[in-house]
């Protein structure tokens, strides 16, 4: 009988991370919350009649204005959850700000669309919860 015996000489030790399921899923969220952004703002470029509000103004901005902020929120915020899911620190910040930025700006969109506002409003609100809840040096891994 033989056995095999290594000498660490060559061996590079491993380096292990603390996972945390609450930034898989706060990744994952903000990649939906990111999908739900983009649709709201193709649909609000392309189809102004689809909000029902009058004068065509939701607080100070046209539908057009709302379609390109929705439009690059989404992008950024997929951006962000892409970051989220490979372990960046700095989505994890970035994620929360943009976050409160996109449930402030479903506040404004709320008289256009208040099912959907509220729902995107209660992600934003869970998703700043997951990436704040995990430990320090955790990855969403």
């Amino acid at each position: 009988m033989t056995s095999r015996m290594t000498h660490g000489a060559g061996s590079v030790p491993e380096r292990r991370y603390r996972t945390s399921g609450w930034l898989t899923f706060a990744g994952t969220l903000s990649l939906v919350v990111g999908a739900f952004n983009i649709i709201d703002g193709l649909v609000a470029l392309f189809r102004d009649n689809y909000y029902l509000v009058g004068e065509n103004r939701i607080l100070v901005f046209d539908y057009t204005a709302w379609g390109w902020i929705w439009l690059i929120l989404g992008i950024v915020q997929i951006a962000v959850g892409a970051g989220i899911l490979s372990g960046k620190l700095w989505a994890r910040a970035v994620g929360v700000f943009f976050a409160v930025v996109a449930a402030i700006g479903h506040l404004a969109f709320l008289q256009a669309f208040p099912l959907w506002s509220v729902l995107t409003i209660a992600m934003c609100v869970l998703l700043i919860y997951a990436l704040t809840a995990p430990p320090a040096g955790t990855t969403g891994r």
